[in-house]
């Protein structure tokens, strides 16, 4: 992933073209990319600062999460099973939603999928 630049050198590029360089002359002084020039000045004019923003992070997660009642309520249900099982069960509902964001949809629940060993040692369902 891409390290960003120090706020320090965006405050050169937006002042050197506040001073009559154009972006690419600005960009090519101070070794950046023309179009990284109209973004900070774009980002200067819209939160009246260059600060950069986040990277990473989970931007997804926020659509199988509107619908975890759906999944949990179809989990209770179908307790054993898999979860391509439950991706088709949910498909049927008319909800699509790959292996792995199953998978770490029950991660971030804390729920597994492993059979309980201990309880069928007592004897428990």
């Amino acid at each position: 992933m891409a390290k960003t630049l120090s706020e320090d050198l965006r405050g050169r590029v937006v002042a050197a073209v506040e001073q009559g360089a154009t972006h690419r002359e600005a960009a090519a002084r101070l070794g950046v990319s023309a179009a990284s020039v109209s973004r900070w000045r774009s980002l200067l004019s819209a939160q009246r600062n260059l600060k950069p923003g986040r990277h990473g992070g989970d931007r997804r997660s926020g659509r199988i999460e509107k619908q975890a009642h759906v999944v949990l309520d179809l989990l209770e249900q179908m307790r054993d099973a898999t979860i391509e099982e439950l991706r088709s069960a949910l498909a049927t509902q008319g909800h699509q939603f790959g292996y792995g964001t199953l998978r770490r949809f029950f991660q971030r629940h804390r729920i597994t999928r492993k059979k309980d060993r201990a309880r069928r040692r007592a004897g428990a369902p």
